[in-house]
């Protein structure tokens, strides 16, 4: 399971854009869309901030927030039902808000 550090935002776009830092040590400015408790569980939605929405590639990047030594961190989701459902629920909660 890969994880993100840094929960931080990023001062200078604003509270909803974040640094994270993957686990070989680059960083990405994500745009922070959504979070939804699933399951108990507390998920995030994202897009990179640097990615233009007509580029094929974009894409929403869904990622768990878990509590470790008193740490808040991102991990990615490695099981394909888990994922699937945070995936359907995002939409479901985007699509609404464009409404």
């Amino acid at each position: 399971m890969a994880s993100w550090e840094g929960f931080g935002m990023a001062d200078d776009f604003g509270n909803d854009y974040i640094t994270v830092i993957d686990d070989e040590g680059e960083e990405f400015e994500l745009e922070h869309l959504d979070t939804a408790e699933i399951g108990g569980e507390l998920y995030m939605a994202f897009v990179p901030a640097d990615m233009d929405e007509n580029d094929d590639d974009f894409g929403l990047i869904i990622l768990k927030v878990i509590t470790e030594d008193d740490e808040e961190m991102f991990v990615t989701i490695d099981d394909d039902d888990e994922m699937q459902t945070a995936f359907d629920v995002f939409v479901k909660r985007l699509d609404e808000d464009e409404s």
